[in-house]
């Protein structure tokens, strides 16, 4: 796997300029150039606008008490189009744009599922997420008078700074 992701990232420039040479040449350098600054913003509004939508959908999951799993995949496969969006160049685009489309992200998401573990353990722990007027059971400390102070810092503290002293 390693040799073939060197090759991808030397060969990913090289297909860049041959996709700038080949559309310049058919629709010429200034609309070239106009076509990649407006493919970046769309990149960047394609990705605050799926990106929130993302970002909604995880919340349900997790409100619902549901693994969010493919929500969190879907989500790192928007922020990866926008990205490729930003980058300047005809390929990258294309993969870029490919990665908004829902359907394709479905199909990374069935591909994926099977080759990666999502761990999850919500509702238990310091930390995590509880429904409205879950109580935390068991996870209250209660200290004693002398067990803390408001005077200041111990002297005696191996937690204290010399320095600020």
């Amino acid at each position: 796997m390693p040799p073939l992701i060197a090759i991808l990232v030397l060969a990913l420039p090289l297909l860049e300029i041959a996709g700038f040479v080949v559309v310049g040449s058919e629709i010429g350098v200034l609309p070239t150039i106009a076509l990649v600054l407006l493919s970046g913003v769309a990149g960047s509004l394609l990705l605050r606008w799926q990106g929130f939508g993302a970002l909604g959908r995880i919340r349900r999951e997790i409100e619902a008490g549901n693994p969010p799993g493919r929500e969190v995949a879907h989500g790192l496969m928007i922020m990866i189009a926008g990205i490729l969006l930003l980058i300047p160049g005809f390929v990258s685009d294309i993969f870029g744009l490919l990665l908004f489309i829902p359907a394709v992200r479905e199909l990374a998401w069935r591909y994926l599922r099977s080759r990666i573990t999502v761990v999850t353990n919500f509702g238990a722990g310091a930390g995590s997420f509880r429904r409205p007027g879950q109580r935390d059971q068991g996870r209250t400390i209660d200290l004693d008078q002398d067990e803390y102070s408001s005077k200041g810092p111990d002297p005696k503290s191996p937690w204290r700074r010399p320095e600020l002293e």
